[in-house]
C-alpha cells in the first residue's frame, strides 16, 4: 500500500518477454523456465530440465487436454475453452509475471505441433495479462 491506502501495481516488466520453447529442443534459452504442461515430458528425466516453476493450474485441465488430443481442427475451440480456464486464474498467473520479472519468461511444452499447443494459449494470456493492470476495488 503506498501512503493513500492504494495497492501498489505489481512491477512486472513493461515490456516483458514471454516465448514457447520445445522442451526436448536443447540448448535452452536464458530466462525464466516454466513448465506450461499439466504431466511431465516423456523421456526426459527431471535432473535434466531446469526450471524454474510448475503452475499446474495453468495449464490445461485433465478433460480439456484429453478432449483436444492435439486434433488440429479442435484447435480454436480448444483455445476458446483453455482461456476460459485461464480467466479463471488470473491471480496465479499474474504471481508467475511477478517471479518472472527481469528475465524472459519461457514456456516450455512438449507436443510436437508448434503451432497448435496449449503453450501458445498461455503465451497469449501472459501476453494479454502484462498489457492490462490488475482490477482493483472500487474506492
Amino acid at each position: 500500500m503506498n501512503g493513500q491506502g492504494h495497492k501498489m501495481t505489481p512491477d512486472y516488466a513493461q515490456h516483458i518477454a514471454i516465448t514457447t520453447w520445445r522442451v526436448y529442443a536443447r540448448p535452452l534459452p536464458a530466462g525464466y523456465h516454466v513448465l506450461a504442461e499439466r504431466l511431465w515430458p516423456r523421456g526426459l528425466r527431471k535432473a535434466d530440465l531446469p526450471m524454474d516453476a510448475w503452475p499446474k493450474d495453468l495449464t490445461p485441465s485433465t478433460a480439456l487436454r484429453q478432449w483436444f488430443a492435439h486434433d488440429p481442427a479442435r484447435w480454436d475451440e480448444f483455445r476458446k475453452r483453455y482461456l476460459a480456464e485461464l480467466a479463471e486464474q488470473q491471480g496465479t498467473a499474474r504471481a508467475l509475471l511477478t517471479q518472472a520479472a527481469g528475465s524472459p519468461l519461457i514456456l516450455l511444452y512438449a507436443a510436437h505441433d508448434q503451432e497448435h499447443n496449449g503453450a501458445l494459449v498461455l503465451r497469449d494470456f501472459l501476453q494479454a495479462l502484462v498489457k492490462s493492470p490488475p482490477m482493483r476495488p472500487e474506492q
